[in-house]
């Protein structure tokens, strides 16, 4: 079939079925309030005991409001290490909204992380360390909370996003894999091992337990394993390392002088495998970036350092030297490759925050936000000039106060150093990265080729699902690469369409220096969506607009409702749509993308949601055809509809893959069949309040439907005649507003008819 030419649409809309009010809670552009209230006037004292006899375990009971909405029975603790002193009012805290009610969350946050701001006059660091980390792997969102006991004003925290379940099934697309904590049950300095991933503690996962914290239910083995290999065969790490998210948490760290980390004492890490087998390493407790921990380097300066020595801190010493076993870095620097790939995220992070003062001007930005609360602050650690001043003064040094340099004076000497570091300049140059297919088909070979000069080697760096891990190989510059002629710095690589969508970067070094495109990579990527293919795109739910229905006015104009099967993002563009009811129209998507396991809606009128595309022509009764093509005119999935019911829709049930039957509509919903197989009976809303709604499949006889209460006592009783409307179902709503709260029991009975459902009143 040919593409017919004439396309209809009006509004273009993302829709999806996740679709939910911001989720704000972690944005900077406002300060969070947090209340907490306790019945006990000792509250102070209790939670010091729970914390210095109980650690992780203890909670005190109390309850909460946050941005004014309430919260009963939450389980609040003290945290920390170095920021929690006995008889300070202001402690760090972790606040469990679900210790006691297990759905009790805010905007689907459970975990509350509030940090008391001891190590920073700035108060900046820690928000803005990870709003730069965020642009390179994933880490926590971060802000501001003013936080009240008991109606009290303790002070403005830090809130950062907890790294939990819900952190990893939205960076990792799952949560049940193996999950640790770089977190020592006894923290020994500054010689001490922790959990510095050193094959030292013995042939047994046993000997490593008092060194990582588990996470997940189950992991011991791999984190064994991941350790071996890390010591004894990098040849292998590959394959059970993120390398490529390590040497960004190491550039990272050494960039923004974040030594309180596995560089300094071997913490404040996590590691998650991900669904290829691959650990990854992701950041926790940024408080002290910025210079703000001195007190080692895991090298040689293992018993301190000065600021000064902090500015030109070398990004490679444990190459030569560390005071404990470092093999994260020692056995990854080693690589040459590894190295320079390592400096150019260095570079990548220098030239994107600091030679731009971007992370200045955010500074400022950030004070602003929150300066009210810091002089309201009666409980903070440093004075309000101190906060001023910290952004490019160093202050401190007198009394029990160390000295916190100044972010601008720390960070103006640190890009000035790293700057001229060997590694730093002398990269390759990438440009015009392309491909020869914009919507390669499923199984098709392509070619992706890039303009680079001055490269010794380029790597092409590719995956195929959006959870696989990367694959490389190499590109030419030989006339035999789909590069054009050998010799004129085209380099090219072809690469098999092999699943619903391709993620590539390159990478290109010589002798002295290596940079990737985009310069960002593996966090970022360049994007290709095949041709979508049949069984990846489902046609799953049509609803029809007839005259019946519009003039009963039960439901809005008809809809067509599309559900993405895949794991991965899929474009639409170049797909159309086509409806026998329409012959000379087809409905072509423009540029779009469909989540995996959501839907969009395609709607005549707009009369359901904003969250659609309007097709510009209505699906009539008493039936028809729709037909889904790709790009390349090949059908991706089609309905048949015939006789509509009223107030029903036709759908695939399984949502997505079974056969079309008639059901409650559900837009931008998971399918559920209109009347329940079994029983050919189905009861809703369930439980109920005020009505209740009975379907069932159409009765030619005379029927009676009783109600009864537990003991048997009839409540309702009422005879009707044979259904002989049209359709295949009949819907009836009874009022049960005068029912008191409990379970009952309705029923229909009737000539080889006698069927039985329980509902609830509350």
């Amino acid at each position: 079939m040919t593409r017919l030419q004439t396309i209809f649409f009006f509004l273009v809309f993302a829709c999806n079925i996740h679709l939910q009010a911001q989720d704000d809670f972690y944005s900077l552009d406002s300060v969070q309030e947090i209340r907490i209230s306790f019945h006990e006037e000792n509250w102070k004292y209790l939670l010091d005991s729970l914390f210095l006899n109980t650690g992780d375990e203890g909670r005190l009971i109390g309850n909460a409001t946050i941005n004014g909405i309430s919260f009963n029975n939450v389980g609040v603790r003290y945290k920390g290490f170095s920021s929690w002193n006995s008889g300070e009012i202001k402690n760090p805290l972790n606040i469990d909204l679900d210790y006691t009610l297990s759905d009790q969350n805010y905007k689907g946050h459970t975990k509350l992380k509030l940090s008391n701001v001891i190590h920073d006059p700035s108060f900046v660091r820690e928000v803005l360390s990870y709003e730069i980390a965020r642009k390179y792997m994933p880490a926590s969102r971060a802000n501001f909370a003013a936080v009240f006991i008991n109606n009290a004003y303790i002070g403005l925290y830090t809130n950062v996003e907890a790294v939990d379940k819900k952190f990893v099934e939205a960076h990792f697309l799952s949560s049940a894999n193996s999950f640790f904590k770089g977190e020592q049950e006894t923290l020994q300095f500054p010689f001490g091992q922790n959990a510095n991933l050193a094959y030292t503690h013995g042939d047994d996962s046993s000997g490593y337990m008092p060194y990582y914290k588990l996470e997940s239910e189950y992991g011991w083995n791999d984190m064994f394993h991941l350790i071996k290999v890390l010591n004894n065969n990098t040849d292998s790490l590959n394959s059970i390392l993120n390398i490529d998210r390590t040497l960004w948490m190491h550039a990272f760290n050494y960039t923004l002088l974040n030594l309180d980390s596995y560089i300094g004492y071997a913490q404040n890490y996590y590691l998650l495998r991900d669904n290829a087998g691959r650990f990854n390493p992701i950041l926790w407790d940024l408080n002290m970036s910025f210079g703000s921990f001195r007190s080692s380097d895991g090298s040689s300066h293992f018993l301190g350092l000065t600021i000064p020595e902090l500015k030109i801190l070398d990004p490679l010493q444990h190459l030569d030297f560390s005071i404990s076993p470092r093999p994260l870095m020692s056995k990854l620097f080693a690589n040459e490759t590894f190295r320079r790939m390592y400096l150019a995220h260095i570079r990548t992070i220098v030239e994107e925050n600091i030679g731009n003062n971007l992370y200045f001007d955010r500074a400022i930005a950030i004070q602003a936000v929150i300066k009210d609360y810091v002089a309201t602050d009666t409980n903070k650690f440093y004075s309000y000039n101190d906060f001023l001043n910290n952004t490019t003064s160093t202050v401190g040094g007198s009394g029990q106060m160390i000295e916190y340099p100044g972010l601008k004076d720390l960070m103006e000497a640190r890009a000035g150093f790293l700057k001229s570091y060997a590694g730093y300049n002398g990269a390759p140059v990438i440009t015009s990265v392309t491909h020869n297919k914009e919507m390669p088909e499923k199984g098709e070979d392509f070619w992706i080729t890039a303009r680079i000069s001055e490269a010794s080697d380029i790597l092409l760096f590719y995956r195929t699902k959006n959870d696989a891990a990367f694959e490389s190989t190499p590109m030419f510059d030989d006339g035999l690469h789909n590069d054009g002629v050998a010799g004129d710095s085209r380099y090219g690589a072809g690469i098999s369409a092999s699943g619903n969508i391709i993620h590539y970067y390159l990478y290109a070094e010589n002798k002295d220096a290596g940079i990737f495109a985009p310069e960002r990579a593996g966090y970022e990527f360049f994007t290709i969506y095949p041709a979508i293919s049949a069984g990846v795109l489902a046609i799953n739910e049509v609803k029809v607009a007839s005259e019946e229905n519009a003039d009963q006015l039960l439901l809005p104009s008809g809809w067509i409702e599309l559900y993405n099967k895949s794991d991965e993002m899929l474009n639409l563009r170049g797909c159309y749509l086509v409806s026998d009811h329409n012959p000379g129209n087809a409905f072509a998507f423009p540029d779009t993308i469909i989540n995996p396991h959501e839907y969009m809606l395609l709607c005549s009128d707009g009369s359901i949601s904003a969250h659609m595309f309007n097709t510009g022509y209505v699906l009539s009764a008493p039936g028809g055809n729709v037909v889904l093509y790709n790009g390349s005119d090949k059908p991706i999935d089609s309905i048949s509809y015939s006789t509509q019911v009223v107030s029903k829709s036709i759908g695939r049930y399984p949502n997505g893959y079974g056969s079309f039957m008639y059901m409650i509509p559900t837009a931008f919903k998971q399918n559920l069949p209109g009347m329940t197989p079994e029983t050919g009976f189905l009861l809703f809303p369930n439980p109920a309040r005020t009505v209740i709604n009975l379907e069932y499949t159409k009765i030619n006889t005379l029927y009676n439907i009783e109600i009864h209460d537990i003991t048997g006592r009839s409540i309702y009783a009422g005879s009707f005649a044979a259904d002989d409307h049209t359709g295949l179902s009949t819907l009836r709503t009874l009022d049960i507003s005068s029912l008191n709260n409990g379970l009952y029991f309705i029923t229909i009975t009737g000539e080889n008819v006698n069927k039985s459902r329980k509902f609830i009143v509350y």
